[in-house]
């Protein structure tokens, strides 16, 4: 955390503007605070099960969804919903027990019944992502024991299965809300759904029945800017409290007054300069390789992040248990990306690097091509409307050579043994480890098998992994509990406090 002070001059037209939005009209209680986050992307719907959009959690999970078990900053997990869990010696039957005070917004008590209907719905409604339904498949049964106790039984072990527990597949909803959640939410945290405007905002309010400890908050209102400098321009005018994550690293410095405190931690977002790998160029090892001999990795942070993000090797962040630093398994060498280039003996390589209009794509993509041109290696940039355009070209029709995107989802590295998934990596050695990882007897056990599948991923150029997205948040001086790390796709405002304006 840093805090700088500065000249009070630059500061005076932006208190007044403070003032007014910091305060509810007629009270400056503490309590009656509503907050404002800036954010970088909109959702496209309410329902964060069937829209993999990263906006909707990251508004809505924990802050009015809850999970049995929640990843705090550490990485670890913390009670939730249940006060405690436990493990059969065989991995095989996991029993939750609820908190009896535990009740929706409705007033619904949050029982055994609602927790089986909510991983039910994951597994049996055709309009939920693919890749939730994939995390419960190794969910065999559910039973309520009692009321407040869930017994879980799986077809086989499954580290994964509990990790999914603690992300969207496990969020437990109101079973009497379930058909208009794509517009509604309706959950048991600190917070309720007030409000959505599509493309603009999702309002939030404090829940004055929430079963745990209530928010000081009378609420947050997720604004989303597709423009970072027009954020940044909001923040300091003192019409947000919070910036989410700054999309515009180069203009840090202006908040290193003593008006705001600025966060630099971890996220989970990978940026990754993915290959197609059903691309026969890209298929051949060689070349892979030489592209990440090509690419100067930390200038190119230098370039077009301000200098601020984690250089990774591989598809895991540091708050990961399996993190190892491979940074450095391919360092700038021109030269031996030339001499890769050679031995492949492929001709005149032309390349289409299609990127999405995110705020270091397109940077990231001018800078890149430059230096594969130095190599030998010619390539064109697209640049396409996220999240519509892209996703459809990229992600479903596979239509690109190469894209560069920051992959948000936590522990994410099993992506890669989807042959299927948009990069179409196909590494049995991999997929094995992934498998064996997953069915792991200890997390131990787990973390060894996964930093091997990390190091074949780096090994095997499956992709160049760019650097890993700090999680640069800035807030209003007066601001506090904002967690300096982000673990999951939530950005989490349950312990976040303020005093009145």
């Amino acid at each position: 955390m840093t805090r700088v002070s500065r000249r009070m001059a630059t500061v005076l037209i932006g208190l007044l503007a403070l003032v007014l939005t910091a305060c509810t009209p007629g009270n400056s209680e503490p309590q009656d605070r509503q907050l404002i986050v800036g954010t970088s992307v909109a959702p496209n719907s309410m329902d964060p099960t069937t829209s993999d959009a990263a906006a909707i959690p990251e508004a809505l999970l924990y802050n009015v969804y809850e999970t049995l078990l929640k990843v705090g900053a550490d990485g670890g997990y913390q009670p939730l919903l249940a006060s405690e869990w436990s493990v059969s010696s065989d991995g095989l039957v996991y029993t939750f027990n609820l908190r009896p005070e535990a009740k929706f917004a409705s007033g619904t008590k949050v029982d055994a019944d609602a927790v089986i209907t909510s991983i039910q719905r994951i597994k049996d409604d055709s309009s939920v992502l693919p890749v939730l339904k994939a995390a419960m498949e190794p969910l065999a049964s559910m039973r309520a024991v009692d009321e407040n106790t869930v017994e879980f039984t799986l077809s086989e072990p499954s580290q994964n299965w509990l990790f999914a527990m603690s992300q969207r597949a496990g969020i437990i909803f109101d079973p009497a809300h379930l058909d208009q959640l794509a517009t509604v939410p309706a959950g048991s945290g600190p917070f309720a759904f007030s409000n959505w405007v599509q493309g603009d905002s999702v309002t939030l309010v404090r829940n004055d029945g929430y079963w745990g400890t209530p928010s000081t908050l009378a609420g947050v209102t997720f604004k989303s800017y597709s423009d970072p400098n027009a954020m940044n321009a909001a923040m300091l005018a003192g019409q947000l409290d919070i910036i989410s994550n700054l999309a515009a690293p180069q203009a840090l410095n202006q908040f290193m007054t003593s008006d705001f405190t600025v966060l630099d931690g971890t996220s989970t977002g990978e940026v990754v300069l993915g290959f197609n790998h059903q691309n026969p160029v890209l298929a051949d090892l060689r070349v892979r390789q030489a592209i990440n001999y090509a690419i100067d990795r930390k200038a190119l942070v230098d370039a077009v992040w301000g200098g601020k993000g984690l250089l990774i090797g591989s598809m895991v962040p540091p708050t990961d248990p399996w993190y190892e630093d491979l940074s450095q398994q391919y360092p700038y060498n021109p030269d031996k990306a030339r001499e890769l280039l050679a031995e492949a003996d492929l001709g005149e390589i032309n390349l289409r690097l299609r990127v999405p209009t995110l705020p270091y794509a397109p940077g990231a993509a001018s800078y890149i091509s430059s230096q594969l041109a130095a190599v030998g290696i010619q390539v064109t940039v697209d640049e396409l409307e996220f999240p519509a355009t892209w996703v459809d070209q990229v992600m479903y029709q596979g239509n690109y050579d190469m894209t560069i995107v920051a992959h948000a989802e936590p522990r994410d590295i099993g992506n890669f043994a989807n042959p299927s998934y948009y990069w179409h990596y196909d590494n049995p050695e991999f997929q094995q480890l992934i498998t064996a990882a997953d069915r792991a007897p200890s997390e131990t056990e787990q973390v060894t098998l996964l930093k091997q599948a990390a190091r074949i991923l780096s090994d095997d150029a499956a992709a160049d992994f760019l650097w890993l997205l700090p999680n640069l948040v800035v807030t209003k001086s007066d601001i506090t509990g904002v967690a300096t790390n982000r673990t999951a796709q939530s950005f989490d405002m349950t312990g976040v406090s303020a005093p009145g304006a």
